[in-house]
């Protein structure tokens, strides 16, 4: 036999061994673990926890009513849920001791209560940096859309208001040679000033619990939070939802804004109190709003904010991209394939 021909044949063997020894480590380990989906999810999500031996349980039927949560979570090794299910002390006693790891397909995790997590030793998974850009461009519309007038005009368009040309009619204002403030820069709220820099705006400040130093870099300001509310021409809202954030934007901080000024919020619901922005809106003291984010969600149908002729909302559609969602369905399906081989998840909140 020629020497490659014996080459040949010894690596063919030695495959052949790796993908014996494979399968034996495999049937070795041949538990199937069960895996409780809130919702429907992509298919390239679904392929990767199938291929780590893993039964999906999908709820097919949304919203998800608590009691069946609950229901459905006993004896279970793993959670794939979202930012619509409230994972606390009761979900957490309910499933047991089998409960290996939770993800979540989302970047907040305020619906999950970390600390009972940690105490029971569940590592939580989460989707940070994948829904920037999206996001960002998100921002950058509602914004337009609130001071432009813009799906108010579309539905003059469609409703008849539209007579005639007027000088001042559906004029909005523009962002050229405006103050943009951000309050909290971090990924998102970097990606939306680098946006709208391009805009021939004066200057974005912005506000944070400290300077930010890539935000330094672009030449941004760093200002105290009375500087960011009486200069801003547009506040945006992109900070984390705290307990130090809660109900943080309320009638005193609307009262200290131009009344001129547009608000726009993509943070969460919890960081206004939406009761006083109604306020706000109603007596003039800011112009306009934007929110993509509200509490509850969705906003009741007879909710005064929607009532409202200068508030614009989005049903938080924030990271509603097509590849952005699919890539925060892998990346949670990784988080729990990880989980449950006891390895380190690619994204760990606790």
């Amino acid at each position: 036999m020629m020497l490659s021909n014996k080459i040949f044949c010894i690596n063919q063997l030695k495959n052949l061994n790796y993908r014996v020894l494979s399968a034996a480590m495999i049937s070795t380990n041949s538990k199937k673990f069960k895996v409780y989906v809130t919702q429907p999810i992509p298919k390239e999500a679904e392929s990767i926890m199938h291929s780590n031996n893993i039964e999906l349980i999908i709820n097919q039927n949304t919203p998800l009513k608590r009691d069946l949560l609950l229901q459905n979570v006993k004896d279970i090794d793993g959670i794939f849920c979202t930012l619509n299910e409230k994972i606390d002390k009761e979900i957490l006693e309910t499933a047991g001791a089998s409960l290996k790891v939770i993800g979540t397909c989302s970047v907040g995790y305020d619906h999950i209560d970390i600390n009972e997590c940690k105490k029971r030793n569940i590592p939580v998974g989460y989707t940070p940096g994948v829904l920037t850009d999206a996001s960002a461009e998100l921002t950058v519309g509602l914004l337009l859309n609130t001071t432009r007038r813009i799906s108010e005009a579309i539905n003059a368009a469609k409703t008849g208001e539209w007579a005639d040309w007027k000088i001042m009619w559906m004029c909005g204002r523009g962002l050229s040679g405006s103050n943009v403030g951000i309050f909290g820069l971090g990924r998102i709220g970097l990606a939306v000033a680098n946006r709208l820099k391009n805009f021939g705006v004066n200057k974005i400040i912005y506000h944070n619990r400290k300077p930010n130093e890539e935000g330094a870099k672009q030449g941004y300001e760093y200002v105290d939070l009375d500087t960011l509310l009486s200069q801003s021409d547009f506040l945006i809202v992109t900070c984390s939802a705290t307990k130090e954030t809660e109900k943080f934007f309320n009638l005193e901080k609307f009262k200290k804004m131009k009344k001129s000024a547009v608000f726009v919020n993509v943070s969460r619901g919890s960081v206004v109190n939406q009761e006083d922005l109604c306020v706000a809106l109603k007596d003039n003291l800011i112009a306009a709003a934007g929110l993509d984010v509200t509490t509850p969600e969705p906003l009741p149908l007879d909710h005064e904010l929607l009532k409202l002729r200068n508030c614009f909302i989005t049903p938080h559609i924030c990271s509603a991209e097509v590849n952005t969602r699919v890539k925060m369905a892998v990346i949670t399906a990784n988080n729990i394939s990880l989980g449950l081989q006891n390895k380190a998840l690619l994204h760990q909140i606790n």
